[in-house]
């Protein structure tokens, strides 16, 4: 069993965000990280290690991908900086994330507008009816 995976931090308008990609036996799972502020390298560790457990992985259709074998360090180490300069987003991660956020879509969008139905029923039955403002010693006006 071989696996791959690729962590690509990037700036997407307001916000850093962290691309976790990975491959395991011809599947290709992606998970988006949003940071705050620009994250260190540190920082990126520590929260991969301490939030591991609660990531959500987005499963996707199998991998086309043959996973190559072991490469030689070094030329592992001028692939990845080659990667580093591409600065680019996959387009198999941008359509893993698109049918992701649709499918989650489709099962939030119909319940929040029942909710929304619900809330304005349980207004109406509930509504006060005003009063009239009376008009007495201390409200009438003045002429």
């Amino acid at each position: 069993m071989l696996m791959q995976s690729c962590l690509t931090v990037l700036f997407e308008e307001p916000f850093w965000v962290g691309l976790y990609e990975r491959r395991c036996n011809g599947c290709y799972e992606i998970c988006k990280i949003t940071f705050g502020t620009e994250p260190k390298e540190s920082e990126i560790y520590n929260f991969l290690l301490e939030n591991w457990p609660r990531l959500h992985f987005a499963q996707t259709q199998e991998s086309n991908a043959v996973i190559s074998k072991l490469q030689n360090p070094k030329r592992m180490q001028r692939e990845i900086s080659k990667q580093l300069q591409a600065k680019s987003i996959s387009t198999k991660a941008q359509q893993a994330l698109q049918q992701n956020a649709s499918k989650i879509k489709l099962f939030v969008k119909p319940s929040t507008a029942k909710l929304r139905k619900l809330n304005r029923n349980a207004g109406l039955c509930c509504a006060k009816p005003r009063k009239k403002p009376s008009i007495g010693v201390n409200n009438s006006p003045h002429i």
